[in-house]
């Protein structure tokens, strides 16, 4: 089902690519030639082989860095989405500034000498929130998403596509050149060989092809999805993808076997390509303890809460993303250990529990928790609701965030709530640095908990890789700019990918800010390594094979879609 507002960024998109159009774009054509089944480019006959990257996913200030990379491997193109999300945030408020900059982008590849692919969506799936479609669709609680069309039947569909269109030139829009991470399972990687064998068995086809993902970037803030199957799945921060130019920019031995292959069917360009970015290591520092989280609900929330008798979601109060406080207060006294629970997996995503103030447990959607809880009448229950990131995949996914249905402890249905929508990054980004609250600190923190430092960087640095070692969950900002969620208890990701632009230089002091969300080791350190850790040592790396011709145990690839 659509907005009542028309969707319009397809009809912005227009004007943006007109103006990238050269003065003699009038004498440039781009036909299929299906009695040939090729492609013409110019009249001349042409076949793309191009490389996925998304620029939602890298710094704008490295964009070029990436798409140069890119072109000096042999690719001609360039192929990426457009999330609707990322560019409408509210209804007919449009956001193409900075990192939004899609005019800025496409110039970017044309100053590359890179052809563009464009896919605008409106749904693009990306293991990006909620498939690009933006949150505030689902403000209409009976909204039935992507439901248009049933057909799933992929041979009556290809079936259909050749009666129409008997001849035409082979594509592969998407051959993978690794898969993504869900946060508790093993890390994904797909063998050179196998990429490479592959890859030139198209070629040799005369097939046009695009690989995904051939930079996979990272899913800062809060901008990663989610996959359904059997059990909720959230994608992790980093969209590594063991792609052949890594999470930080770099070429990958992929990367050097990809160009080798490209170049026995078509010329690539001179010139030695840059070599990789210089990394940083430095700590351990010890973080210093902000308070707890509670402490600064009245500067998460200026607003004040919202009052409700059944506890509502974050789409029915407008909060898109993040974080949202509920609280209610015990009609009685619970004297003796009773459980605390929420019928019809209706916690959304991953709910921290507090009784006055003191952290009792974790809820999970799709996970059975036994949490009990004591206290007396009055007591103040406060139950903070993660969105971990909506559901990317799949028909009909219209998944709210929050408490999806009332709690209930022991067998009273808890009523009425007071919803706090919280706006951590302001916080981090506008009140901390200028320390405006100061808390009576608890001996032992646990629970929803702040914790910074600052630190120099001498010379003109490095990128880096933040490391949380014994920390549980959480979130991490440095100079107030949210570099996604660690969860180092779970991995099998352990770094967070920080790259040299976020960092000032020559001794200048940089913040850290870490919402821990659960528990922080005896000494609340953290470390920036030289380089990642995307495969925990609880967890042993998952090998994905799409090729029947390389031999092996690996398992095979549950496809998500893109």
């Amino acid at each position: 089902m659509a907005p009542e507002k028309p969707f319009c960024l397809p009809s912005l998109l227009l004007p943006l690519l007109t103006l990238l159009l050269p003065p003699q774009a009038d004498t440039r054509s781009f036909v299929v030639d299906r009695n040939h089944d090729r492609f013409l480019l110019d009249g001349v006959p042409f076949r793309y082989v191009s490389g996925s990257l998304h620029y939602f996913r890298v710094p704008r200030v490295l964009w070029a860095d990436r798409l140069f990379k890119m072109r000096m491997s042999g690719l001609n193109a360039i192929q990426f989405y457009v999330p609707w999300n990322y560019h409408e945030p509210e209804p007919g408020v449009y956001n193409f500034n900075g990192s939004r900059d899609l005019f800025a982008f496409l110039k970017e590849a044309t100053l590359a000498n890179l052809l563009v692919i464009l896919r605008p969506g409106p749904y693009i799936c990306a293991e990006w929130e909620m498939g690009g479609l933006p949150a505030w669709l689902l403000r209409k609680p009976k909204i039935h998403l992507r439901t248009s069309d049933p057909a799933d039947n992929m041979t009556k569909i290809f079936a259909l596509l050749r009666k129409y269109e008997p001849h035409g030139p082979l594509v592969n829009s998407e051959y993978y050149t690794g898969w993504l991470d869900y946060w508790g399972q093993n890390h994904s990687t797909r063998s050179v060989p196998a990429v490479t064998k592959g890859l030139e068995k198209m070629l040799e086809l005369g097939a046009s092809v695009n690989m995904y993902m051939f930079h996979g970037g990272t899913n800062f803030g809060y901008w990663n999805g989610a996959d359904e199957k059997g059990r909720f799945l959230p994608i992790t921060t980093s969209y590594d993808y063991d792609a052949p130019i890594s999470e930080a920019g770099d070429p990958t031995p992929k990367f050097f076997a990809i160009r080798n292959v490209i170049s026995k069917f078509q010329e690539i360009p001179l010139g030695p390509l840059p070599p990789p970015s210089p990394k940083m290591m430095l700590g351990p520092l010890t973080l210093q303890l902000d308070g707890d989280l509670l402490a600064f609900l009245d500067f998460l929330c200026p607003q004040g809460p919202i009052h409700s008798i059944l506890p509502m979601t974050f789409e029915a109060v407008n909060q898109d993303r993040g974080f949202m406080l509920y609280r209610t207060h015990l009609t009685h006294t619970v004297s003796e250990p009773t459980q605390f629970w929420v019928p019809n997996n209706g916690v959304h995503d991953r709910a921290y529990v507090m009784v006055d103030g003191v952290f009792q447990g974790v809820l999970e959607r799709n996970m059975e928790h036994n949490l009990f809880l004591m206290g007396k009448r009055g007591a103040k229950l406060d139950v903070l609701l993660e969105n971990m990131g909506r559901l990317s995949f799949g028909s009909n996914s219209s998944d709210f965030k929050g408490l999806l249905e009332p709690p209930i402890l022991g067998q009273t249905i808890l009523t009425p709530w007071l919803m706090f929508p919280l706006k951590v990054d302001n916080l981090v980004k506008w009140w901390f640095p200028i320390q405006l609250l100061k808390t009576p600190h608890p001996q032992i923190p646990s629970g929803p908990t702040f914790y910074s430092t600052t630190f120099p960087v001498f010379d003109s640095g490095g990128d880096t890789f933040l490391y949380l070692p014994g920390w549980t969950k959480g979130q991490v900002w440095i100079n107030g700019f949210n570099l996604g969620r660690y969860w180092t208890k779970r991995g099998p990701q352990q770094t967070l990918y920080v790259p040299r632009p976020l960092l000032f230089p020559r001794g200048a002091l940089n913040k850290i800010t870490v919402l821990e969300l659960e528990n922080v080791p005896p000494q609340p350190q953290i470390q920036f390594l030289d380089r990642p850790i995307l495969n925990s040592t609880l967890h042993k790396t998952y090998i994905y094979s799409l090729s029947t011709d390389i031999q092996g145990d690996s398992e095979p690839m549950e496809l998500s879609g893109h």
